[in-house]
């Protein structure tokens, strides 16, 4: 007598959707003006200038670029635009913060990019364990996104969920 298994998680229609995947592929380079200021703390326009125009663009281009300053100094914002204004033409992205918060930065708006009309009415998982650690924001991230159009999210794996959101039958 011979049992045919049927896989239920296939059949069910659940879609997954792994945070993972959206993280950005390309490298993320940090640009610290910490670099660029006297003694590491003060700011002199015409110096930091100069060092823009000699600075080595190589090793940014076609990344994303973290921008921040890892010591507690003052820099003025116009300082914040003129790096911005060098990078943007060569690399894939600049974003403020240390290279946890690019990744971060850009993983929110990979999410925005998803196409949600693919998930209307259709029932969805959003994957819980990994190997990388997901921000919470991504997760609040996707719950926004998916609620308008979702007929039910799930958090966890497809064999094992947390409801979270069902579409109530009007």
């Amino acid at each position: 007598m011979s049992e045919l298994f049927t896989n239920k998680v296939a059949e069910s229609g659940i879609i997954t959707i792994d945070l993972e995947n959206y993280f950005p592929k390309e490298e993320i380079a940090v640009f610290d003006l910490k670099d660029f200021l006297f003694m590491g703390l003060i700011l002199k326009e015409k110096d930091f200038r100069q060092s823009l125009k000699e600075l080595d663009t190589e090793k940014f281009k076609n990344k994303i670029v973290a921008v921040t300053c890892s010591t507690d100094a003052i820099i003025p914002m116009w300082a914040y635009m003129l790096v911005t204004s060098l990078l943007q033409p060569m690399v894939k992205e600049v974003v403020f913060g240390n290279e946890e918060e690019a990744a971060k930065k850009i993983l929110l708006k990979n999410l925005r990019a998803i196409h949600m009309v693919e998930y209307t009415d259709k029932r969805v998982v959003i994957k819980g364990c990994g190997e990388k650690s997901i921000p919470e924001e991504a997760y609040l991230e996707m719950t926004k996104l998916l609620r308008p159009v979702a007929k039910s999210i799930m958090y966890g794996e497809p064999c094992s969920t947390v409801p979270v959101y069902k579409q109530s039958k009007n």
